[in-house]
């Protein structure tokens, strides 16, 4: 497969990365940043319709654009959700009404976005999720819990899969809803403090809570959630591939300078990861090229996952005890400072669960590619 970058590619580069230098560092905050994108229509370059605010991108300019913002130290993207996930989403199956309300705001940064999908009972097994909407006239009204909702505690929309059918068991009579978040005593979020000591993720629950929208026809929610995960692992997961390779970079100079590299156990597990490093770039590379098959999502969550957490734990191993050690000073306030190592070691725990369990994706692949007998769902 030829994925090479031509002249206008290069030329694209070079504006991406002049706009990056002049930028980044000038924005104040995480919502201050997404709209500094949104003004110059660097929001939405990955969507097959334009007009909305955003300029639209070749497959290879928006692989550049990931790429060169994962390199210039651009802070993480808080819009990411609604600008990766949503929108494509809602270009697929939403209204023209829908997409004239939801998408502008999206493309200029001035919305936030996050997804309701998980629920203490129904991570994995989404099919299972019990957050129930109940219809109004022309609105339902929504009550449940979600979990591990990244970015609610910022989100000015979210959304939400539930059961708007009732008896309906499993994939059926499931609707897409779109929530807004500011309803108080309605929406509630409850961050998640982590073992890293930060709260990237949070509870969040729904007493009522008012959904004017429903994307796809209503119990059709099923078809419109699976077309959203399948815009989770596109050409995002390039750039994620870049902040991998800084990562590992730090690893292999950190054991140089320590001595670690001469263990020969440890130098051959660098070699790996580099080698694995590159496995997972030409995957992505072939999977976005159009050479992929059904089980291509299934498989680049695997690579990934179960090699960022191997370098998380050569992470630390290279640096032996020290890397258990804190930080000299502490506070009551803040009684512990981790350092990327450390945080990288122990945020990378989660990788083989969070986005689809291994279990999960191992499965997808056993039945949906090999062809193996599907497991028994209960009452599916």
């Amino acid at each position: 497969m030829d994925f090479g970058f031509g002249e206008e590619d290069e030329a694209f580069r070079g504006e991406a990365r002049q706009w990056l230098a002049a930028n980044v560092g000038a924005a104040v905050g995480r919502r201050d940043w997404e709209r500094t994108l949104g003004k110059d229509g660097w929001v939405g370059l990955g969507w097959r319709e334009g007009g909305f605010g955003n300029r639209t991108g070749s497959l290879t300019q928006q692989v550049v654009w990931a790429e060169e913002y994962a390199r210039s130290g651009a802070p993480p993207r808080s819009g990411h959700i609604g600008e990766n996930l949503f929108a494509p989403t809602l270009i697929q199956h939403g209204t023209e009404e829908q997409k004239r309300r939801f998408l502008p705001p999206v493309a200029a940064g001035a919305e936030l976005w996050c997804q309701g999908y998980s629920e203490p009972g129904a991570g994995s097994d989404l099919a299972a999720v019990r957050t129930r909407a109940v219809r109004e006239g022309n609105h339902h009204r929504v009550t449940g819990q979600k979990i591990w909702t990244s970015l609610a505690h910022e989100a000015d929309w979210c959304f939400v899969l539930a059961r708007t059918e009732e008896g309906s068991r499993r994939h059926r009579g499931l609707s897409f809803l779109l929530v807004p978040m500011d309803q108080p005593g309605r929406v509630e979020v409850r961050p998640i403090r982590q073992l890293t000591g930060t709260s990237d993720f949070n509870e969040v629950f729904f007493d009522g809570a008012r959904a004017e929208h429903v994307v796809g026809a209503q119990g059709d929610g099923w078809n419109v959630a699976m077309s959203l995960l399948g815009f989770e692992r596109g050409v995002s997961t390039l750039a994620q591939q870049i902040g991998f390779e800084e990562e590992l970079k730090r690893v292999v100079e950190t054991a140089v300078r320590n001595g670690a590299v001469r263990d020969p156990v440890l130098r051959e597990r660098l070699v790996r990861q580099w080698a694995g490093l590159r496995t997972m770039r030409w995957h992505a590379l072939r999977t976005l090229g159009g050479a992929s098959g059904p089980g291509a999502p299934s498989v680049a969550k695997l690579l990934w996952a179960d090699w960022h957490q191997r370098l998380g734990e050569l992470a630390v191993q290279v640096r032996g005890a020290e890397a258990a050690v804190g930080p000299a000073r502490w506070s009551a306030e803040e009684p512990y400072r981790l350092d990327p190592d450390q945080h990288l070691f122990l945020f990378s725990r989660a990788d083989t669960i969070y986005g689809g369990s291994d279990q999960i994706q191992r499965t997808i692949i056993a039945e949906r590619v090999l062809g193996l007998p599907r497991e028994p769902k209960g009452d599916g």
